[in-house]
């Protein structure tokens, strides 16, 4: 995809990232998230995280039975009655209320034991890379990568295809989600949920240093993304006032790794003149970019505007 095409999709892609809550980076001076009181039901494959609260009933045993909420504590476990601490981050509520009874029956024969969540905690997520405004952000659950990525900005400055989300889990695993897939292919099994304590890594464009001399406005050492072609650097570069850039003859000059040198040569004119970026050469690092003068410049001033635009996205 090119990189005017992929402007455009930024520009709808940003627009699906919109959510309705919006969170600040952990310091700032915003109200966060307060969950509703209203008890929740579980569903049975919930698995209880920090921060959640959760009811502890031992039937016949109201001396055990808290009149209040547990909550889950930082490393995911709770403090019991009798029991002590007891670890059920991670855990299903019947898996939570097993691991509670095992523990009690050092006191009770045969306890009976029910774990409910009454209160979902809200999901802390750490979104680092390349998004607006990288941080810890504070989310209401459900929270979906969308969420995340519309909390912190959205994605920065993106060439070509969306890359893949790196994702590190709180139980240290480490998976991927294709961007591509969720904001460009509009795959909603991409917009997976959140998990609290969850870090979201966007890899960023690789830039890479170019020098760009002759007849261009701004000759010298010029910044361009993984995957640019010739076309982008002397649009960077500038030829506004270049009215003499001969564009038919673009020369790119690279060293190999034995220190020998190549030189391709570029129709520039032609390659936008016909849109066909096929004839262009995609740029790598140390490579030096010659625009020469030409004596007449009969056809050059929409070609110009041409180069002009490919940075107005």
């Amino acid at each position: 995809m090119s990189r005017r095409t992929s402007s455009l999709v930024w520009v709808a892609a940003a627009l699906f990232m919109i959510a309705p809550q919006f969170a600040r980076p952990a310091g700032a001076q915003t109200n966060q998230y307060t969950p509703s009181e209203a008890t929740v039901q579980s569903p049975r494959d919930y698995r209880i995280r920090q921060g959640d609260e959760v009811s502890l009933t031992v039937f016949g045993e109201t001396t055990l039975t808290p009149t209040a909420p547990l909550r889950v504590l930082q490393g995911g476990s709770i403090s019991v009655p009798l029991a002590g601490n007891v670890f059920i981050g991670g855990l299903t509520t019947g898996e939570a209320s097993d691991a509670v009874a095992r523990k009690l029956r050092k006191y009770l024969r045969d306890p009976k034991v029910t774990i409910a969540v009454v209160l979902v905690g809200p999901v802390e997520a750490l979104v680092l890379g390349n998004v607006k405004t990288p941080g810890k952000y504070t989310l209401p659950p459900p929270t979906r990568l969308t969420d995340a990525l519309a909390a912190a900005g959205g994605l920065g400055p993106t060439d070509g295809t969306f890359p893949e989300a790196r994702l590190q889990y709180p139980d240290g695993t480490v998976g991927t989600v294709s961007l591509q897939k969720l904001l460009h292919d509009g795959d909603a099994a991409s917009n997976i949920t959140v998990a609290s304590g969850e870090t979201i890594y966007i890899p960023a464009p690789t830039l890479l240093q170019i020098e760009i001399i002759g007849a261009v406005d701004k000759p010298g050492d010029v910044m361009v993304r993984e995957g640019d072609d010739v076309a982008m650097a002397v649009a960077r570069a500038g030829t506004a006032t270049q009215e003499h850039a001969d564009l038919n003859n673009v020369t790119v000059t690279r060293a190999g790794e034995n220190g020998a040198k190549t030189v391709k040569t570029v129709n520039l004119y032609d390659v936008l003149k016909k849109g066909d970026t096929s004839h262009d050469v995609i740029l790598q690092k140390g490579d030096v970019v010659y625009v020469p003068t030409s004596p007449t410049k009969t056809g050059m001033s929409s070609i110009l505007y041409t180069l002009s635009g490919l940075l107005r996205f």
